[in-house]
């Protein structure tokens, strides 16, 4: 009998630009990785020590390199093929700044991993600074909801490589190829909810940066893939605008709407 191949998560850290968030990166994955976990770091040609940093610690990423690249999405696809290269079973991104929620998420992650082989994709819940300073738990919706947008960071979701084979990130949407990623995996197998916190999310992301975008990429990216019409995706669109501007304007409200305190 066919022993089955070894687990080994990859965790895929994108930057530009970001030598203190890529250190941070790095400071939540100390004592997790090893045979089992590995990190793989893409660098679009950073200008303000980021490469420097890289080639001091060379012995730690498993694959690394620093060249200029199309951006975002561009690095996560050359990420992506050398993770396939190293013969990782599962995938996680998380970009510079984000961190892994806890000191022990990776072996959680595996062992999740292990309870669920048949799965193309297993999330979990996000830990979000907030501007005060307060770290709150933000709960994954049901990937059943993603008909109406990303249902959890997607620095919270872990991918199985096997179901990812000819899939690459669309860099034809500036913001939401991630999202078009996500629809695509949940197509091809079937998803497992973990009920914790993955990563620590660092705010101020471009998509935050320039909702009105990735929105308008979302919508795009609906009726493509399921064939929403015109007067559903206007719907879905007004929701989103409600939705930020009650983040904007009252964010005390938003955050007990949507935030939790999070778990010890």
């Amino acid at each position: 009998m066919t022993e089955p191949a070894p687990l080994r998560l990859a965790i895929v850290t994108v930057v530009r630009d970001d030598r203190t968030g890529l250190a941070d990166t790095y400071d939540s994955l100390g004592g997790q990785l090893g045979s089992g976990i590995v990190w793989l770091v893409a660098d679009g040609g950073s200008t303000d020590g980021t490469a420097e940093w890289l080639a001091e610690h060379a012995d730690i990423p498993i694959w690394w390199r620093s060249a200029r690249d199309s951006g975002l999405y561009d690095a996560m696809n050359d990420a992506l093929d050398s993770v396939r290269s190293f013969g990782c079973s599962h995938v996680l991104f998380l970009n510079a700044g984000d961190r892994l929620a806890a000191p022990d998420s990776g072996s959680r992650l595996l062992q999740a991993i292990a309870q669920a082989p048949g799965c193309s994709l297993l999330y979990g819940d996000a830990l979000e600074r907030q501007g005060d300073g307060r770290i709150l738990l933000k709960r994954a919706r049901s990937h059943r909801w993603a008909r109406f947008g990303m249902f959890t960071h997607h620095q919270a979701m872990v991918f199985h490589v096997t179901a990812l084979a000819g899939l690459r990130f669309d860099a034809a949407y500036r913001i939401a190829a991630d999202y078009a990623f996500t629809l695509a995996v949940l197509e091809r197998g079937p998803a497992a909810r973990l009920n914790w916190p993955v990563c620590l999310f660092a705010p101020g992301g471009l998509s935050q940066r320039d909702s009105t975008t990735g929105r308008n990429e979302q919508a795009t990216i609906r009726q493509t893939h399921f064939g929403d019409g015109v007067a559903f995706t206007a719907m879905i669109a007004l929701a989103q605008r409600v939705a930020l501007a009650v983040r904007q304007r009252f964010p005390a409200t938003y955050a007990k709407l949507r935030f939790r305190c999070p778990e010890t």
